[in-house]
């Protein structure tokens, strides 16, 4: 046993320098990429259709490359406005790459579809060229393209003006039937059974998610199936339509198909067995009547309307024809990214009365996906909880919120925020700012303190606050005590809410404003009861470096004025503090160490933590797996004040605008959004996530060493 035991720092410091510094990302590829022109005889100008799967995500701002091989001929003057089928940002050319910046968010698995429509040249010489895509998460892959002699290419070369357009209505916005042709095919070409036609929309937000092959017909009859891709339409031939030479396509008002919500002239192409037939242009008009017209806006109600205050945001909106379905997604879009926070928990956005199944942040947008057994819907009542953090802009104004579903996004209302607040964003003043003490008589705090846990300069202090009677009570999550700090404090910008706790409960929240501490209480707190707050020394409120009496100060949201204050003496002896022995031969002084004093330390196989000479218990005790050291995720929350949530399945710890994510069972884990691999997977063990130790260190800037005095890893910043 003596053998074992001694043994364990060697492994542990062993674990230590073997775990990397450094996670490298994993490398990802596009997937099924499929390019075709629409003219592909040799010299010819063509539109070019672009389709490909993702392995990664991609987000709005993120960027799609399209190279051409350098025989062919691109234009530098290509813009956004030629580029059909994905909202885009913006459109660079350099030489013969295309750089598209997207507009929207596409996940893992989606399929991307676009058309380049003008601007490039086929080479001069018949042959086989490639053509790669690439994201900026992706590497390219590349696919081949046959340029035909400049002869032979009026079989293929799309035809101007090959057939009408039929709508029932020419209203922007309006949910329309459609009918296209009589398209006559060219040359000896006739339809084949199960050989596919391909239609592709002027704007994608025509389509919805899905329509119902019983909703199309092929020359009167109904078609195979039909799949959607972005803004093409995939229809496969029926029996009924086999050795046709032409084609009339007919969708029903119920397949979901929308006029663009812009007035303005559009066409659309129909592809079968490589060449493109392209409509006469139709117009909509953006003054006519809509039976959707009545759900483009919708009217937000909050319960705060204050600058910078946190809020909940409630509306109903009315999609038309797109619905939101079981799993499908809902973007809402606020004015700024400042009002969401980083993290948002699904049980905080209701929809239709239900929890969303998942919500992710993204900057100034919130994804909600509906949760299982949701009953498909075009119309949805969006519940931002109070729970949620969201707060208003910080200052006064007109603002609008986005929703969007099946990429059909609606705009609400204008809606008014004030100058006031009633639970104010946290300012940075140079100062504490006290209010006017104005006397509370109805509760008698004569008897109330305020206790330092270390008086020594410099040095950081736990602070007990304990209230003897309240005046008016408060109430959970929404109402604050205030605690104020002199000149000559060292407050942090953040305190994790874990450090404070209020009668014996972690606080919900805890808000900094410059020498002010305000601190949401997680339970109702009724008039005249006692209210005992602790400020662990964890928080890092740091002592004046200065020795004299100072006054802490304590309010409440609730009471008009100063509940009541307290003198604390700083750099004075305390009766508690035992007087400094002398070292003597017989008791040598110790040699001072060069560990932090503002590590927190751990052993191995023991559930606790040390932090500015206390123990704190740990749920489950840290280990090694491998050559890797794991903690519980507890110990980034209490140990390093970091912001941490979990849950069975995921991590998430936040150190200002940094994120690093795990998934418990998985490997791979996110910083901001690059995946990382992990030496060894996240792990559950009695409801708490394992996570190793150096992913987190590492990344957010953190340093670990090893105290072989102790056999002890202690962590520092």
């Amino acid at each position: 046993m003596k053998k074992s035991k001694k043994a364990l720092p060697i492994v542990l410091a062993s674990a230590l320098a073997a775990t990397p510094f450094v996670a490298v990302p994993q490398a990802y590829a596009v997937e099924k990429l499929d390019v075709s022109a629409d003219n592909d005889g040799a010299g010819k100008e063509s539109d070019y259709d672009i389709k490909f799967t993702l392995e990664e995500d991609l987000s709005s701002g993120d960027t799609i490359t399209v190279e051409f091989d350098s025989d062919f001929d691109v234009d530098s003057s290509i813009s956004k406005k030629d580029i059909s089928g994905i909202d885009v940002k913006k459109v660079e050319v350099d030489d013969n790459e295309i750089i598209i910046t997207v507009d929207e968010d596409f996940d893992e698995g989606d399929k991307i579809s676009f058309t380049i429509k003008k601007g490039i040249t086929n080479p001069d010489d018949k042959g086989t060229y490639d053509v790669s895509v690439e994201t900026e998460n992706e590497s390219s892959d590349t696919d081949e393209v046959e340029i035909k002699k400049s002869s032979s290419s009026s079989s293929s070369s799309k035809s101007k003006n090959d057939y009408s357009v039929t709508l029932s209505s020419k209203a922007a916005g309006e949910k329309v039937s459609l009918k296209l042709g009589k398209i006559s095919l060219k040359g000896s070409d006739e339809l084949e059974t199960n050989s596919t036609i391909t239609v592709t929309f002027p704007e994608k937000g025509m389509l919805p998610s899905s329509i119902d092959e019983d909703d199309v017909k092929v020359n009167g009859t109904t078609a195979k199936s039909v799949s959607i891709s972005g803004s093409s339409v995939d229809i496969k031939i029926p029996s009924g339509a086999d050795s046709d030479d032409y084609i009339t396509l007919e969708f029903d008002k119920s397949a979901g198909i929308e006029n663009p919500s812009s007035g303005d002239k559009y066409v659309f192409k129909v592809k079968y067995d490589g060449t493109t037939y392209e409509s006469d242009q139709f117009e909509i008009t953006k003054n006519g009547s809509s039976s959707s017209s009545a759900s483009d806006s919708f009217t937000v109600n909050l319960s705060d309307p204050g600058a910078g205050a946190r809020s909940s945001y409630t509306f109903d909106a009315d999609f038309g024809s797109k619905e939101l379905k079981e799993d499908g997604e809902l973007i809402l879009e606020f004015p700024s990214s400042d009002m969401v926070p980083g993290i948002v928990t699904a049980s905080d956005f209701l929809l239709n009365g239900k929890s969303a199944r998942k919500a992710t942040a993204m900057g100034n947008r919130i994804a909600l996906v509906a949760p299982t057994g949701f009953k498909a819907t075009s119309k949805v009542k969006v519940e931002v909880t109070y729970g949620a953090w969201v707060s208003n802009p910080k200052s006064a104004g007109s603002y609008t919120l986005k929703a969007t579903v099946s990429g059909r996004t609606l705009e609400s209302k204008s809606f008014s925020i004030g100058g006031s607040s009633v639970n104010p964003t946290p300012t940075n003043p140079t100062n504490p700012t006290t209010p006017v003490p104005v006397p509370n008589t109805s509760t008698n705090n004569s008897t109330a303190t305020i206790a330092l846990t270390q008086n020594a300069l410099g040095k950081q202090t736990g602070v007990n606050v304990a209230i003897k009677g309240l005046g008016v009570g408060l109430q959970k999550q929404r109402d604050f005590i205030e605690i104020v700090f002199p000149v000559g404090y060292k407050v942090p910008a953040y305190i994790a809410p874990a450090n404070i706790s209020v009668n014996g409960v972690g606080a919900n929240f805890v808000a900094v404003r410059g020498q002010n501490v305000l601190i949401y209480p997680s339970q109702d707190i009724p008039a005249a009861t006692n209210a005992n707050i602790v400020v662990n020394p964890a928080a890092n409120i740091v002592n004046p470096a200065v020795k004299n009496t100072y006054s802490i100060s304590v309010f409440t949201s609730e009471e008009r004025g100063l509940l009541f204050a307290r003198a604390v003496g700083v750099g004075m002896p305390s009766p508690a503090q035992p007087k400094p022995v002398t070292p003597t031969p017989q008791q040598p002084q110790q040699p001072s160490t060069a560990i932090p004093a503002n590590s927190a330390a751990f052993k191995v196989n023991t559930a606790n933590f040390s932090l500015h000479g206390k123990t704190y218990p740990l749920s489950v005790a840290p280990y090694i797996d491998g050559n890797t050291t794991m903690v519980p995720a507890q110990f980034f929350k209490e140990a390093l004040a970091l912001t941490t949530q979990w849950n069975n399945s995921s991590v998430a710890v936040i150190s200002g605008t940094k994120v690093v994510k795990f998934t418990v069972g998985s490997k791979t884990a996110k910083v901001g959004k690059t995946d990382i691999q992990l030496p060894t997977p996240v792990v559950l063990k009695n409801g708490m996530p394992m996570i190793p130790i150096r992913t987190v260190t590492d990344n957010l800037g953190y340093k670990v060493g090893w105290d072989a005095k102790t056999s002890s890893v202690y962590v520092y910043k």
